[in-house]
């Protein structure tokens, strides 16, 4: 009972921070410029201080690469199916292959581990996704640019990799890491006074994120079928795939703490990435505008339930 009582706790809170940012569009609370200023706080300051923060207090183990390029291959493997059942399927819709790839894992994935496992195993999910982080990068990114502009120069790409506040986060923190000065960082005068202030700003994360989701949750009953196919195409071979990799990879051969298996399945069951409506062609169609925006909320949604009955069968608590 007590185990119980603890999981609806740590689940309610998570639903009740999406619906006030649903109730917050509902009544006009806030306006979406309002909002997107927040999005602005949570993306350069908010998020790089809860990931500068676990990359610099994980252990970084020699078996983490095979996670690296576990995740980086399949983000390959997914794209490279949806451009192939585009055309088996004959499906009309330009950015099909782009929604079949890629996780959200800023705005969605970070505040559903940590909302239900806590902010200090962020961590764990931290590492699972850092070969996903390099795909959206150096793969998935420029796709998106030359599919909307042409070609790109990489050396751009490049450029926008290293300027990322996310990516810079977690360069430096990996680099203080191994040289092993977590201690001094906050136990030095200064140091540890933005140390804190990183920890204040962290603490943002998790209830501006939900509040985000909530509030960009809008659903379209026209070409709800058609959103549904890429869902059921997604979680159908990620579920099964994120139990498999989880019992035969991260427990058998790696033997990694169980909160990785927690952060894989997290990190695969997440929708698309939302960044995919900013990048999109100038000239897309309105009937493809609305699929792509149909995708990654009708996934989103379904993400979160299918979370909450995995967190409820997994509390490791």
């Amino acid at each position: 009972m007590d185990q119980t009582i603890q999981i609806i706790n740590r689940v309610l809170p998570i639903l009740f921070l999406i619906f006030l940012g649903y109730w917050i569009r509902r009544k006009a609370f806030l306006t979406e410029a309002t909002i997107d200023e927040l999005r602005k706080i949570v993306v350069n300051l908010a998020l790089p201080a809860v990931l500068f923060i676990s990359f610099l207090g994980i252990e970084l183990k020699p078996s983490f690469f095979v996670i690296f390029g576990f995740t980086f291959s399949l983000c390959i493997l997914l794209f490279l199916l949806g451009r192939f059942l585009k055309n088996q399927l004959k499906i009309e819709y330009a950015y099909f292959p782009y929604l079949t790839t890629g996780f959200e894992y800023g705005m969605l994935g970070i505040s559903l581990f940590g909302g239900a496992y806590g902010l200090e195993k962020i961590g764990y999910i931290a590492v699972v996704d850092l070969g996903h982080e390099i795909f959206i990068w150096f793969v998935f990114l420029p796709l998106l640019l030359i599919k909307r502009d042409g070609a790109q120069n990489p050396a751009d790409i490049g450029k926008s990799f290293l300027s990322s506040p996310v990516v810079m986060a977690i360069i430096a923190s990996i680099a203080l890491n191994v040289l092993g000065l977590r201690e001094t960082l906050y136990q030095a005068p200064v140091t540890g006074a933005v140390m804190t202030t990183l920890d204040f700003l962290g603490n943002l994360t998790i209830p501006l994120i939900l509040m985000i989701v909530g509030y960009g949750i809008k659903l379209d009953g026209h070409g709800l079928q058609d959103a549904l196919r890429v869902v059921a195409i997604r979680l159908g071979l990620l579920i099964p795939l994120a139990l498999l990799v989880n019992i035969y990879v991260i427990r058998g051969w790696l033997q990694l703490d169980a909160f990785f298996e927690a952060a894989l399945f997290t990190l695969l069951i997440l929708p698309p990435p939302f960044i995919i409506p900013l990048y999109r062609r100038r000239d897309a169609s309105t009937a493809e505008k609305q699929y792509i925006n149909n995708v990654l909320m009708v996934h989103t949604v379904i993400s979160i339930a299918v979370y909450i009955v995995y967190f409820s069968l997994n509390p490791l608590i």
